[in-house]
């Protein structure tokens, strides 16, 4: 169960989303893969431990192809740091959470 705290994008709120001056991480993922369940968790806890530094959101990219494509994600998980509508950073793969950590916090 996702955190309440993670925001859930679509094609049609992506823009919008991503327009903050706080940062904006944004989780690309499907439910089809593995290592996107298993960061899944370590998202939650970042979400409720971080709220107010960084909004976390995810976007399934099987139901959102036009806003995957439009980021070049070509392997799932991708993370991207977006903020005031601009990438500040990416990053990918199922990573520990203190990678998760040190990339939000390299982006405050």
């Amino acid at each position: 169960m996702a955190s309440e705290k993670i925001l859930t994008l679509d094609d049609a709120s992506f823009e919008q989303a991503i327009q903050s001056n706080t940062p904006v991480l944004v989780d690309f993922w499907a439910a089809w893969c593995g290592p996107c369940r298993a960061v899944a968790p370590v998202l939650d806890e970042l979400a409720t431990e971080m709220d107010g530094k960084v909004q976390i959101a995810k976007l399934d990219i099987d139901a959102n192809m036009e806003t995957a494509n439009r980021y070049d994600v070509q392997s799932i998980p991708t993370f991207l740091i977006f903020q005031n509508g601009q990438i500040k950073d990416r990053m990918m793969g199922a990573l520990p959470k203190s990678a998760f950590q040190r990339f939000i916090e390299r982006n405050l």
